[in-house]
This record gives structure tokens, sequence and C-alpha cells, in this order.
């Protein structure tokens, strides 16, 4: 989600990359406390406790970004976000890859046009959504 902190997301799962992003969550709610995130965030206070206990609760691409802004020393959660989403975009253009090739490289399991409104921000994008993406945009870029 962060540039330069998960070069190796294309050598791991969708899977293992969506954890070492909850792992990062984890890391910043431990450090601001679970009050400050659900006050500061929309998320509901049973998923921030499910993302401590190891769980993977269905977070958006914006939640996410806003627990990573509650971090000293990061951008905003819009700047987080963006550049999340310019990593995904970047990646496609050095990949060469549009979005059927994409939809087609993550086995249906999101439409074309589904991804570009992902992308580009015009729909709510989840954390694991955005793992199985950045997965195999870097994979592809190999």
């Amino acid at each position: 989600m962060l540039r330069g902190e998960f070069e190796d997301a294309g050598e791991r799962s969708p899977e293992a990359l969506q954890r070492a992003y909850e792992e990062r969550l984890v890391e910043v709610v431990e450090t601001v406390g679970v009050d400050r995130v659900v006050e500061a965030t929309e998320i509901e206070p049973g998923s921030v406790e499910a993302l401590l206990d190891g769980e993977s609760p269905a977070l958006e691409l914006t939640n996410a970004a806003a627990i990573l802004a509650l971090d000293d020393g990061r951008p905003s959660a819009d700047a987080i976000e963006a550049e999340a989403r310019d990593i995904l975009l970047m990646g496609m253009t050095t990949a060469v890859l549009d979005v059927e090739t994409l939809a087609s490289g993550v086995d249906g399991q999101l439409e074309p046009k589904e991804i570009q409104q992902k992308i580009e921000g015009r729909f709510p994008m989840t954390v694991d959504e955005y793992a199985l993406l950045h997965q195999f945009i870097e994979q592809r870029k190999g």
C-alpha cells in the first residue's frame, strides 16, 4: 500500500500480501490505540478489534489509509490512498497490462470495468481486492 514498503509484493500470494498490509495496520492501531482509530475513522470498533485479533475484517482502502495516516510522520489519508492507487496504475503501465488482462489474471474475481472504477477511485476497493491486484501486477512486472 505504501511505496517502498512492499517491494516483494509480486513474490507473495495475495493472501500473504493482504496479511502484510494488515500487520502494518495493526502496528499503527497498537501505537495510537483502538479508541483513537475509532474516533478518527469510520471503522466500527469490532472491525478494529478483529484486526488486532489477527482476523481479516472487510476494510476498504479508504479506511486502511485513514488508519495509516494516524501514524506520526505519515502523509494524510487522502495522500496515502492516492499513492496506493498510483502504485497500481504505474504498475499496470510498467507491466503493460490493461483491465481485461488484469481481470483474466485474477481469475475473473473482478470484472474489467469494476477494476477500472476501483483503481480510479470511483468505486470503493477493499484491502483484499487491493492485495489481489497489487500482487498480480507486481508479479507481471517481474
